[in-house]
């Protein structure tokens, strides 16, 4: 007994206020090779016309292994369903392999229908990553330590690649990208404060030895349509 103490049920109280000022949380672990997060970051740049001035915003998309950090980046004028494909084939073509998983966001053009257990994946997403043999899964619904890896590598990109870009003037998508390279080239190289490797380095010794290799072909876009057959026995096909 300690009579300066508090009854039972006033250290209850006082334990259950503690526990809700914790954030616990579990720390994950990833395999390498295994997991690649996708997805757009925020900040756009400014694309000028040579001609007019006009200036057209720049999306950047990042994609990062989810072991080594290894990062691709490019910027593009829009987040269809052409574009989405093209960057991913990209990234694929940048690593120079093919990662067991890849992880998006709940974009319309990855995932038509949102579903905690059963999404519906775009098709042409699908035959996509059948094609390189890899699998998609979506991050969850207002869960955003699922795509946390991927929201770090954005941050990190904006400050490393954006921001060091801001008081260039471009005047082409290439050129743009150009810059980009050089830039991601630099971050992936450089040295990481407590592993004192780079993010490079870390790819080609954990990452690379265990992804897949590319398929020999590359792959070719094509889009997958629904269509009701009219009472004359047609179909229309993009307004033909």
């Amino acid at each position: 007994m300690n009579p300066e103490g508090c009854e039972y049920s006033q250290f209850c109280l006082r334990c259950r206020a503690w526990r809700g000022t914790l954030d616990v949380t579990l720390r994950q672990d990833y395999k390498a090779g295994e997991k690649l997060f996708v997805d757009f970051a925020g900040d756009t740049v400014p694309v000028s016309d040579p001609v007019t001035g006009a200036a057209v915003p720049a999306h950047l998309f990042v994609a990062t292994l989810g072991a080594s950090n290894y990062t691709y980046a490019e910027a593009v004028l829009a987040q269809n369903l052409p574009v989405w494909i093209t960057l991913h084939v990209c990234t694929f073509g940048f690593m120079g392999c093919v990662p067991a998983i890849v992880v998006p966001d709940n974009t319309r053009t990855a995932v038509t229908r949102p579903c905690r257990y059963e999404p519906d994946l775009n098709p042409t997403y699908q035959d996509m990553a059948t094609h390189y043999g890899t699998a998609v899964i979506h991050a969850r619904v207002k869960k955003p330590k699922d795509k946390a890896k991927v929201k770090s590598a954005v941050l990190i990109a904006q400050r490393c690649i954006i921001a060091a870009l801001r008081n260039h003037a471009f005047f082409s998508l290439t050129e743009l990208n150009t810059a980009i390279r050089e830039k991601l080239m630099e971050y992936n190289g450089r040295e990481l404060q407590k592993l004192k490797v780079s993010r490079k380095h870390l790819f080609e010794t954990i990452d690379r030895p265990v992804m897949k290799a590319l398929p020999l072909t590359r792959y070719e876009y094509a889009e997958r349509t629904r269509h009701k057959v009219n009472i004359d026995c047609h179909v229309e096909i993009g307004r033909h």
